[in-house]
């Protein structure tokens, strides 16, 4: 059964007609967790604003646990917890008034769901009386999480929520997503961090508001087509330079400390070729290793493509 579906929807921004999401179409699974992977601008947030109502699509239809975004907008509402990229609770309500406040829009209270949000809200319980905008950007991102959760919504929306926050913080929040999945909540999570993405059931690569590719992480891997080296010299900036100009490559690009590398012909000769030819450039140290692609290089390739 599906949770979430989105046919050939299209949203434009101003007079210009700025495309934003452009013909997307996709579907979530209930009970799955499924990530939504692109870089600021990619279109995330105006796919989420789309189905939590927040804004209408210009072409196409959305549904949310079979209900219409537009025809049936007040009971999606009731049905889905929605956490923005920016921060948005009462900065001047401490971390127990803005939950009580929430509870009581939605008709209920923490105690009868407490059990939702129990595993998160223990680990900011002790700072219950501070006030939401004295908090540390982990602990907001728990306190928004709580909010979100607070009338047990069946489809959770997740904008970018570890944008921003620590490596610690950051990897709490994922375990967290992952208990809460045990619950059978359809969670759907947008992030610009690609190593994020092998933490989802399923993702969508998303890039000018183009789907690029929509599968497990373990398939989109599997599926790119080349062998693929991580190279590094002495002279890191001349080996790129180099190696782009050089005619048996297929790609080259920076990629931490190393170079992620592709030849057009690879085999051992073609291999040797290449290393012969960067030591006659007067290259130093060179080092050359294949590598398993992540989901990043997967990315770069669907781009290029």
């Amino acid at each position: 059964m599906q949770s979430v579906t989105l046919n050939n929807i299209t949203k434009t921004y101003g007079k210009e007609k700025k495309v934003a999401v452009d013909d997307v179409t996709l579907s979530v699974n209930k009970g799955e967790l499924f990530g939504l992977i692109g870089p600021d601008g990619a279109g995330k947030t105006s796919i989420f604003r789309i189905l939590t109502t927040v804004l209408l699509a210009d072409k196409g239809q959305a549904t949310v646990d079979g209900l219409d975004v537009v025809k049936e907008y007040k009971q999606i509402r009731n049905n889905v917890g929605y956490m923005p990229g920016k921060f948005s609770l009462y900065q001047d309500l401490t971390i127990e008034e803005n939950l009580n406040f929430f509870a009581t829009v939605f008709g209920t209270t923490i105690e009868q769901n407490y059990d939702l949000i129990k595993d998160i809200y223990v680990q900011i319980e002790p700072f219950k009386n501070r006030r939401a905008g004295k908090l540390s950007g982990g602990m907001k991102q728990k306190l928004a999480l709580c909010c979100a959760l607070i009338h047990k919504p069946t489809v959770l929306f997740l904008d970018e929520p570890t944008t921003g926050v620590d490596p610690v913080s950051r990897k709490e929040f994922w375990e967290m997503l992952k208990r809460l999945k045990q619950q059978n909540i359809t969670i759907v999570v947008s992030t610009p961090y690609m190593d994020e993405a092998s933490l989802c059931d399923r993702i969508a690569l998303i890039q000018t508001g183009k789907i690029l590719s929509i599968d497990t992480p373990k398939n989109i891997i599997k599926a790119y087509p080349e062998n693929l080296y991580k190279i590094k010299a002495d002279n890191m900036f001349g080996l790129l330079k180099d190696l782009n100009s050089y005619t048996d490559t297929l790609s080259c690009y920076t990629f931490g400390e190393y170079l992620h590398l592709s030849l057009l012909n690879d085999d051992q000769q073609g291999q040797a070729r290449s290393l012969d030819h960067l030591k006659e450039k007067g290259h130093t140290g060179i080092e050359m290793i294949p590598v398993t692609p992540t989901i990043e290089d997967c990315f770069i390739k669907l781009l290029k493509n």
